[in-house]
């Protein structure tokens, strides 16, 4: 299983090493982002789960995309003959990727990694998450654009969204958000949203989202990298809208939006609401200790 919590951890060090260097006047090699399709590639780094990681003057490991013979190999995250769909390990719901959406080895497991266009996505077949009871969702992500609305994980394929998990713009600034649609027709007014603080870094860094909805409190909480970062009361609940499970868009308006620009990788859903010990374990690998994923999709080996 790849140490998401280590990858972060790290690249938060080397980037503070490398402002504090760059103002000394030593130019680093810093995080390169893009490349070849499929890979991130991050200067001096050598451990973690970085798609396509390479250490300074090394080789970097070559991305694997969709339709090579990787994924036919032992604990690929396909399904067996069909390396378009990304496989649940928890359940039965496979996602399919699409055209341009690729898969990223990194040490000790995969990450699907988006290209910011149309085509650059992943559905399941059949919804699956019931947004009338309780539930929670989680995934790395590593996000390369400054700007904009950039969808992680939401549902729904009609007028709008059932919930959404991204990245958004609050005030002129950047913000993981962790937004629900309450009423039919998908209307702006009508979206509750639990905003993190904007000083946490939302471009080049990896982060831990996790997006939780307890039905008896008739509350959504975002968290990120394990700890509560906002909660927002959803007076009548969450409206149920068509459609499945998206991964790199969200649906608003009645057309797609918020291409995703960048990686996501352990994607975990539960039908159930995570308190916050479950959603602190996340962070060091974990599945939620006594909940069980009732979707999961590269979670490594």
């Amino acid at each position: 299983m790849p140490d998401w919590e280590a990858l972060a951890e790290r690249h938060e060090a080397r980037s503070r090493k490398r402002k504090l260097m760059w103002t000394g006047g030593i130019v680093l090699a810093a995080v390169v982002l893009g490349g070849a399709v499929g890979t991130v590639v991050v200067g001096g780094m050598h451990h973690g789960p970085t798609p396509g990681p390479t250490a300074s003057g090394s080789s970097a490991a070559s991305p694997r995309p969709s339709g090579s013979g990787a994924s036919a190999a032992a604990n690929s995250p396909t399904v067996a003959g069909q390396p378009e769909l990304l496989a649940d390990r928890s359940g039965q719901s496979n996602i399919a990727m699409g055209p341009d959406a690729q898969l990223s080895e990194v040490q000790g497991g995969w990450a699907l990694r988006l290209r910011s266009n149309g085509n650059s996505f992943a559905q399941s077949a059949n919804q699956v998450v019931d947004v009338t009871k309780s539930f929670s969702i989680s995934a790395w992500v590593y996000n390369e654009a400054p700007g904009g609305s950039r969808s992680a994980i939401s549902e729904g394929d009609g007028v709008s969204y059932s919930f959404d998990l991204a990245r958004d713009d609050a005030n002129g600034k950047q913000a993981w958000v962790f937004r629900v649609q309450t009423k039919d027709g998908g209307a702006d007014g009508t979206v509750v949203t639990a905003t993190a603080p904007t000083t946490l870094a939302t471009v080049g860094q990896w982060a831990l989202l996790t997006g939780v909805y307890d039905a008896d409190q008739k509350a959504v909480t975002l968290y990120v990298n394990g700890a509560s970062a906002a909660t927002e009361k959803v007076g009548g609940g969450i409206w149920a809208g068509p459609g499945p499970l998206q991964l790199g868009r969200s649906r608003h308006h009645g057309i797609w939006g918020g291409s995703w620009a960048g990686v996501i990788g352990r994607i975990l859903v539960w039908d159930k609401a995570l308190n916050p010990t479950q959603v602190a374990s996340l962070k060091g690998g974990g599945t939620g200790l006594s909940a069980k994923p009732s979707g999961s999709w590269l979670v490594g080996g």
